[in-house]
């Protein structure tokens, strides 16, 4: 039976547990670099997902996650941090893991070699065609995974697929294969380690690619923030500032009358209007404030 290349132990390091405190963390820490590497061998193929999905996306679709172990935490949390980051609506990015949400906190053993329950899981979300599924294994050939995959296949969902090793069937059955080839892990088998980084920047690369093509941001700002806590609320004047070219005092008055919105704000500042006016055009506009600005 051949080894995977995640799996396979790695010969830079076979006195790792001899090592000294600093040249073990460097060791770690160095073998990360691999895992940007793989990432930026990959932006071709992230680059189609990300236009393939926007669309549907723009149709009224959702982003939705499915993985096991630490593939599945990590969709989740991409998941779950769309809201903050781009007021982006929970129920349009949705993640399942392996065993369910006990087993973000606690390993379930055996949920992962479960392909009905990957399949049965995606339909309980109730998918559409206009639907983008991402699907996330290290291994690329986790059954739960690939029972989501072929589900979600045949209710005619955008299928996104990363793996750590070439030749994985969930890169390779996906609409869209993305494959990170970090190699191998520096504790043999480990893949939370650089395979779990380079789907973690792959993750946050997608997805935040997605937004900005929705106009979630004003150049590089985040002008969709959700201030849901203090400091964010300080952010979104900050922003408003920046954006806006007005004084600390006239930022946090539009924020407010904004119901918190920063890019509605930044429209009333900068064009003069109430929020009700500018409300309008950014709704003429899809959103887009810097078409809603005439720029």
């Amino acid at each position: 039976m051949t080894m995977l290349n995640t799996e396979t132990p790695s010969t830079l390091h076979p006195d790792l547990d001899r090592y000294a405190t600093e040249p073990l963390v460097r060791a770690f820490v160095d073998d990360q670099l691999n895992a940007v590497a793989a990432v930026q061998a990959a932006a071709p193929a992230i680059a189609r997902a990300v236009d393939l999905a926007v669309p549907r996306i723009r149709a009224g679709g959702r982003l939705l996650y499915l993985g096991a172990g630490t593939s599945g935490r990590l969709g989740l949390l991409d998941s779950v941090e769309l809201l903050p980051t781009f007021s982006w609506p929970s129920e349009r990015a949705v993640a399942r893991l392996a065993g369910g949400e006990q087993a973000m906190f606690v390993a379930v053993e055996g949920a992962e070699d479960d392909g009905p329950q990957g399949a049965a899981d995606l339909l309980g979300l109730q998918p559409t065609a206009q639907d983008v599924v991402i699907l996330i294994a290290a291994s690329g050939a986790t059954p739960y995974v690939l029972g989501a995959l072929r589900e979600a296949k045949r209710q005619g969902c955008l299928t996104i697929g990363l793996a750590n090793n070439p030749g994985a069937p969930v890169a390779g059955e996906a609409d869209v294969g993305i494959l990170l080839d970090t190699g191998a892990e520096i504790v043999s088998g480990s893949t939370r380690l650089k395979a779990g980084t380079a789907q973690k920047i792959t993750l946050n690369t997608l997805s935040s690619s997605i937004m900005v093509k929705l106009h979630k941001v004003y150049g590089n700002l985040m002008v969709d923030v959700k201030a849901t806590n203090a400091k964010l609320r300080r952010r979104s004047v900050a922003l408003a500032q920046r954006a806006s070219g007005a004084d600390e005092a006239a930022a946090a008055s539009a924020v407010q009358a904004a119901g918190g919105s920063v890019k509605l704000a930044v429209l009333m500042l900068r064009a003069g209007l109430g929020a009700d006016a500018a409300r309008a055009r950014l709704d003429a506009t899809d959103g887009n404030l810097r078409a809603a600005l005439g720029e």
